[in-house]
């Protein structure tokens, strides 16, 4: 059984270096002046949907990413990796989105995909920490969901086995397809790009990246078809105006703020139990532990 798999990735700003200018007026993430790295956890999901690929001949893995133009470094990161194909879905009128307007876009963007089996996507994204995007698509596609996967223990006649990953265990589910798996980072890593993979498809680009090449580098573009990155606007997946963007964002960022521990005094204990016992307790009792 081939399988059409779509897998959800986000290009977010690092969150180790996040700066005075890491916001706008506006409340919303100033990403042009932040770096920006391919979301930890979607990579997790990734490596679920190769292995997929490599357990079901036949299957194709496409990768899904929402965000300014140069989110198609996303899309070639996970090509290295063994993925066939991506698509960016960018337009100034899906700025600012919050979870809400965020899963409704790429719900319209799926929807617009067509035929597909399995999304899968990371737990959560580490510029919002939310957990909520993966199981928002679901219900707008009206979907069954799968959340907190560790590993896609194989599909069979129409349905996906998941081993999720909980506070207090592991469980086993079996979910009819198409469904939606959000992966923990407790999932196998994703596999080091591919050496050939990345000398074949170096020079893939996207629509806006292919109007900053040169004569020659578009040529080669326009030359051949598996270079082409896609992109895809708002009105292209018929998304209604009022739910994309800030219109569609009823949650409103207020601030950002870097906040750094540092010890502002020390202790120094003998190796006995006693001491031990004592500073246990003083802990308790601040309620710094328990």
């Amino acid at each position: 059984m081939s399988l059409n798999i779509i897998v959800l990735a986000k290009q977010v700003p690092d969150t180790r270096n996040v700066g005075k200018d890491a916001m706008k007026e506006d409340g919303t993430i100033n990403r042009a002046a932040l770096p920006a790295i391919f979301n930890p956890e979607d990579l997790n999901a990734l490596e679920q949907a190769l292995r997929l690929k490599e357990t079901h001949p036949g299957s194709k893995v496409t990768m899904l990413t929402m965000g300014l133009p140069r989110a198609a470094e996303v899309v070639r990161e996970a090509i290295y990796r063994g993925a066939d194909a991506g698509i960016v879905l960018t337009d100034r009128a899906l700025g600012g989105a919050d979870t809400l307007a965020t899963s409704y876009s790429l719900a319209q963007a799926v929807k617009k995909f067509g035929n597909y089996d399995i999304i899968l996507g990371g737990r959560q994204a580490i510029d919002g920490d939310t957990a909520q995007v993966g199981p928002q698509i679901a219900e707008k596609l009206g979907i069954p969901q799968v959340t907190y996967a560790e590993d896609i223990v194989g599909v069979k006649n129409g349905k996906v086995t998941v081993k999720r990953r909980l506070e207090h265990g592991v469980e086993t589910v079996v979910a009819p397809l198409p469904c939606v798996v959000t992966v923990n980072g407790s999932a196998a890593e994703c596999r080091p790009r591919n050496a050939k993979r990345v000398m074949k498809y170096k020079y893939a680009a996207s629509t806006s990246e292919v109007k900053g090449l040169g004569e020659v580098a578009a040529a080669r573009v326009a030359a051949y078809p598996e270079l082409n990155i896609p992109e895809w606007s708002a009105a292209y997946v018929e998304a209604d105006p009022s739910q994309i963007g800030l219109a569609g964002s009823p949650t409103k960022v207020k601030a950002i703020e870097n906040v750094v521990f540092t010890a502002k005094e020390s202790r120094r204990l003998e190796n006995n139990d006693q001491q031990i016992e004592e500073l246990i307790k003083e802990l308790i009792v601040n309620h710094t532990i328990g």
